[in-house]
C-alpha cells in the first residue's frame, strides 16, 4: 500500500519504517524542515536504539521518502496515518490543535476515498471530530472513513514493540476500512482487537494508566517498607510471580515520567471530570507519584545531615528511563531542581541527553564522563537506569569523591557490594 504518515516524532518515523520492513511505500511528512533534511540524511532527530540503521536500510532501498509538501502527499497516498503531537492542555486535557489541523488539511486536499488513521493518543470522541474537521473543509463531497489506532510504543524499545506488537486494536464501524487495516497488518503474528473508535481511543488511555498505577502502588509501598525495614525488591519478586499481576511496572523509583504516563493519566481523568465522574484511584496515583522524587529528597538530606548548602552532588542520569533521550516529566529534572533550591552545585552525566539547549546549561555543570562527574562530591545520586551505569567500577570511583554516598533512585545497584567497597548507600526501601 502507499502510506502517508503525518509527523516524523518518534511514533511517526518508527510507525513509518515499521510499514517499510512490511514491504510498504511510505512517505513522511511534517511541516518541520529541519527534520524533514535530518531524515532524509538518515539522521535521526531523536534516540531510540536500532531505528536509525533503519531508517538507512530503507532510504537506500527507497522504501521511504520524507516531504514538506502537503497537498502533494495527501493526495498521492490511499492509507493516511496521523501521528502528530496530542501536548498536554488545559487542566490535563490533550490539546487536539496538530490533530485538528491535519484533518483540515486531509478535508482541503482529498482527492479520492482514503482510510484516515489516528495513531496519535487522543481523547475519546476524536475519531468522530476528525471525521467533522474532515468534512467541514472538503470542497466537495468525497467519501472517507476515519480508524483509531493507537500505539503502544515504549520508549527505548519501540523498534520490538513494533516489530512484535502484544496487540493491534483496530477502531473502525466500516467494513470497507477495517478490510484495508486487516491487510495492512497481516503480517504481523498477535492478536487484533476489532472495536469502535471509541474504545479503541478508551484501550490506549486505560492501558498507560494502569501501568502507572502499578507503578505508584510499589512505590507508596515502598515507603511503608522503609518504615519496617523491608526490602521492596523481595515483595516485588514475591507479588510479581502470581501470573495475574505480572512482574512489570513493581519496580520502586522516583517515579514515571515521559512523554506518555503523565500526558494520559491526566487527560482520562480530565475526561472523566468532563463527563461527572471521579477516577478517584488515578487521582491518587498521580499525587503518589508528584511527591515521590520529594521523598527521595527527604532521603537524600537526612543522611546528609540536613543541610544542603555548599555541598556538591553529582547526578547521574537525565533522560526520564534508559534507552532514550526523552527528558520530559523526568524525575532527575525534579531533583536537580530541588538540590540547586537548597544551593548544592550540581554536577550531571548522561549517556545521551545534553543540557546544551536547556536552561539548566547555565546552572549545571555536565560532563562527558563519570569519572569527571563524581570528581570532588559530597554524593552521588543515581537517577536513570542505564547499563552504563550499571557496569561502573564503583571501587574506582570512590577515591575521587569527597564523601562516599550513593543514593540510588532506581534500585539497580547491588547494596552489599557498595558497601563493601565503603560506600554509604541508600536506596528506596532497599533493605
Amino acid at each position: 500500500m502507499k502510506i502517508l504518515v503525518i509527523g516524523t516524532g518518534y511514533v511517526g518515523t518508527t510507525t513509518s519504517l515499521i510499514f517499510c520492513e512490511k514491504g510498504h511505500q511510505v512517505t513522511g511528512l511534517d511541516l518541520d524542515d529541519r527534520k524533514i533534511q535530518a531524515l532524509t540524511s538518515g539522521k535521526l532527530h531523536f534516540y531510540e536504539p536500532g531505528l536509525e540503521e533503519l531508517l538507512t536500510k530503507h532510504i537506500t532501498n527507497r522504501n521511504i521518502s520524507f516531504t514538506t509538501d502537503t497537498e502533494t502527499a495527501i493526495k498521492e497516498n490511499d492509507v493516511i496515518f496521523i501521528c502528530v503531537g496530542t501536548p498536554m492542555g488545559k487542566e490535563g486535557s490533550a490539546d487536539l490543535t496538530f490533530v485538528k489541523n491535519v484533518a483540515e488539511s486531509i478535508g482541503r486536499y482529498m482527492n479520492r476515498y482514503k482510510v484516515v488513521v489516528t495513531k496519535s493518543t487522543v481523547p475519546v470522541g476524536t475519531a468522530e471530530k476528525v471525521t467533522n474537521w474532515i468534512i467541514k473543509n472538503q470542497p466537495t463531497p468525497i467519501s472517507f472513513d476515519v480508524v483509531s489506532n493507537p500505539e503502544f510504543l515504549r520508549e527505548g524499545s519501540a523498534l520490538y514493540d513494533a516489530l512484535y506488537p502484544d496487540r493491534i486494536v483496530i477502531g473502525t464501524t466500516s467494513e470497507k476500512a477495517r478490510t484495508i487495516m486487516e491487510e495492512l497488518y497481516k503480517d504481523f503474528q498477535c492478536p487484533v482487537v476489532q472495536t469502535n473508535p471509541k474504545a479503541s481511543e478508551m484501550i490506549k488511555y486505560a492501558a498507560n494508566s494502569f501501568l502507572a498505577m502499578k507503578i505508584s502502588y510499589i512505590n507508596e509501598l515502598a515507603r511503608l517498607c522503609d518504615e519496617l525495614g523491608i526490602n521492596v525488591n523481595d515483595v516485588s519478586k514475591g507479588i510479581g510471580l502470581d501470573h495475574r499481576i505480572g512482574p512489570l511496572f513493581l519496580r520502586a523509583g522516583m517515579g514515571y515520567g515521559g512523554s506518555c504516563f503523565p500526558k494520559d493519566v491526566n487527560a482520562l481523568l480530565q475526561t472523566a471530570k468532563e463527563n461527572g465522574h471521579l477516577l478517584s484511584i488515578l487521582d491518587s496515583v498521580v499525587k503518589v507519584n508528584a511527591s515521590q522524587p520529594l521523598y527521595f529528597m527527604q532521603k537524600i538530606k537526612q543522611a546528609l545531615g540536613g543541610d544542603l548548602q555548599g555541598k556538591t552532588i553529582a547526578v547521574l542520569g537525565l533522560s526520564f528511563k534508559a534507552n532514550t533521550d526523552d527528558t520530559r516529566e523526568s524525575p532527575s529534572l525534579i531533583i536537580i531542581e530541588k538540590l540547586l533550591d537548597d544551593q548544592v552545585t550540581v554536577r550531571a552525566h548522561d549517556p545521551v541527553v545534553h543540557l546544551d539547549n536547556s536552561p539548566l546549561s547555565k546552572v549545571v555543570q555536565q560532563f562527558e564522563t563519570v569519572e569527571e562527574t563524581v570528581s570532588g562530591t559530597d554524593a552521588v545520586i543515581l537517577c536513570t537506569d542505564w547499563d552504563d551505569y550499571k557496569s561502573l567500577n564503583w571501587g574506582e570511583l570512590k577515591p575521587l569523591m569527597k564523601q562516599p554516598y550513593i543514593f540510588d533512585g532506581r534500585n539497580m545497584l547491588d547494596k552489599r557490594k557498595v558497601e563493601s567497597l565503603g560506600f554509604h548507600y541508600i536506596g528506596i526501601a532497599n533493605h
